[in-house]
C-alpha cells in the first residue's frame, strides 16, 4: 500500500522495514571495524527488531499526517516515515541503559542486553569479569543507538528546511529523556516521596519523547502553524503522562505476562514513581506505621513475600484508586486538547483511539 495512504496500524510494520535497512546499510562499516564489534552489534539489532510496538513512530506519522503534510506533499512521506523511526533508536538507547541502572534481568520477556552480553562472556569462557563486560559492551550499545538515531533522523530524505523547522523538538526530546532519566535516579538516592518531582519524572522521562515530542516533530516536518503544535504538545503531555502513570501501576501491580518484567519490579528497583509517593502520602495521614514500612522496604529487596506486602501497602492506602482516577482526568484533558485545533477529522479519531489504547487497564 502506498505511504499517502496508510492507516496507522500499519506504522509499526513499515518502521520495522526502515530499521532492518538501517541496520543493513551499516553492516559493511561494522564490519570493517572487525568481528567482535559486528558481534556486539548484532545483540542491538535484535533488541531493536526483537519487540516493541512503535509507539513513538507511530504518533510522529500522526503527527505529520493530522497537521496536513499529505496534503501539502512538500515532504517524501517515505522520507518523513524514516525520519520518524529514528525515534526507535533513541528509545533502544533510553532501555538498554535503564536495564543497566535498574540492574533488570529482563526487558520483554527476554534477559536485557546487558544480561545477554554477560552470559555470552562465561559461555565463551572470556577473560575478566562477565559482569562487567556486559554492562561495559551495553553502554556502549546504547551510546551508539543514540547516534545512530541522529544519523537515521538527518540523513531520512526530508528536506533541510523540514529539519530546520524541527530542530527545536529534536533537540529538546533529547535533553528531556536524559534529563528525566537522571532525575529519575537521583530521586531514587535522595529517598524523595515527592509527587510533585515524580510528576516530572513522568513528563521528562516518558511523556515526552514517548508522546508529546513525536507527535511535536511531524507537525514540524509538516509545516504545522503554532496552534496546531501547542494542541499536539497539550495532548501529548497529559496522554504522555497518563501512560506512564499505567506503566507505573503495571511495575507493581501488573502479570509478568503482559509486562515482561518480575512483578513488583519497580518496588525491587526503588522507583519513586506517583504511585509509590501517593501511598507514603496516604498512609502518613491514616497508618504512620505502614507509611514507614513502605518508605524503609521500597528497593532494598527482592523477596517476592516482601514485595507482596509492599503492594497490598500501596493498593490498601487507596492511592492505586487515585491513580487511576488521575489516568482518567489526564486522558480526557489530553483529548480537550485536539477539539478546534484545525486538526483534521482523521486525525483526531486515530489520535482518540491511540489514547484510550495507552491508558487503558491492562490487567
Amino acid at each position: 500500500m502506498a505511504t499517502t495512504h496508510l492507516e496507522l496500524s500499519e506504522i509499526p510494520q513499515r518502521v520495522e522495514r526502515n530499521l532492518a535497512a538501517f541496520f543493513d546499510a551499516r553492516a559493511d562499516a561494522i564490519a570493517a571495524i572487525g568481528e567482535p564489534v559486528a558481534h556486539a552489534v548484532s545483540h542491538l539489532q535484535a533488541f531493536v527488531l526483537g519487540g516493541g510496538k512503535r509507539v513513538r513512530p507511530t504518533y510522529g506519522w500522526a503527527g505529520f499526517a493530522g497537521a496536513g503534510g499529505l496534503e501539502r506533499g512538500a515532504e517524501d512521506p517515505d522520507a518523513v516515515l524514516r525520519a520518524v523511526s529514528a525515534l526507535e533508536l533513541i528509545q533502544a538507547c533510553a532501555l538498554v541503559h535503564d536495564d543497566i541502572i535498574d540492574a533488570s534481568d529482563t526487558r520483554r520477556g527476554n534477559p536485557t542486553v546487558h544480561r545477554a552480553l554477560e552470559a555470552e562472556h562465561r559461555d565463551r569462557d572470556l577473560l575478566g569479569s562477565a559482569e562487567a563486560y556486559g554492562t561495559n559492551a551495553a553502554i556502549l550499545l546504547g551510546d551508539l543507538a543514540l547516534a545512530w538515531a541522529e544519523d537515521m533522523w538527518r540523513y531520512s530524505g526530508v528536506s533541510q528546511e523540514a529539519l530546520v523547522r524541527a530542530a527545536e523538538p529534536w533537540v529538546g526530546m533529547r535533553t528531556e529523556v536524559i534529563g528525566g532519566q537522571l532525575l529519575d535516579m537521583m530521586l531514587e538516592s535522595l529517598r524523595s516521596e515527592s509527587v510533585e518531582m515524580a510528576n516530572r519524572v513522568n513528563r521528562y522521562k516518558t511523556a515526552a519523547y514517548t508522546i508529546e515530542r513525536p507527535l511535536h516533530l511531524g507537525a514540524a516536518l509538516a509545516g504545522a502553524d503554532e496552534a496546531t503544535i501547542n494542541a499536539f504538545r497539550g495532548y501529548g503531555r497529559d496522554v504522555g503522562i497518563a501512560f506512564q502513570l499505567r506503566d507505573d501501576l503495571l511495575g507493581v501491580f501488573g502479570d509478568p505476562a503482559i509486562t515482561g518484567k518480575p512483578a513488583g519490579d519497580d518496588l525491587r528497583e526503588g522507583k519513586r514513581t506517583e504511585l509509590f509517593a501517593t501511598a507514603v502520602g496516604l498512609l502518613a495521614e491514616t497508618d504512620p506505621d505502614g507509611a514507614e514500612e513502605l518508605r524503609t522496604g521500597i528497593g532494598q529487596t527482592a523477596d517476592d513475600a516482601k514485595l507482596r506486602r509492599l503492594a497490598q501497602l500501596i493498593r490498601g492506602s487507596g492511592a492505586e484508586d487515585a491513580v487511576e482516577q488521575r489516568i482518567e482526568q489526564l486522558t480526557a484533558s489530553g483529548l480537550e486538547y485536539l477539539e478546534d485545533a484545525g486538526i483534521n477529522d482523521a486525525a483526531v479519531d486515530a489520535l482518540t483511539a491511540l489514547a484510550h489504547k495507552a491508558t487503558a487497564r491492562r490487567k
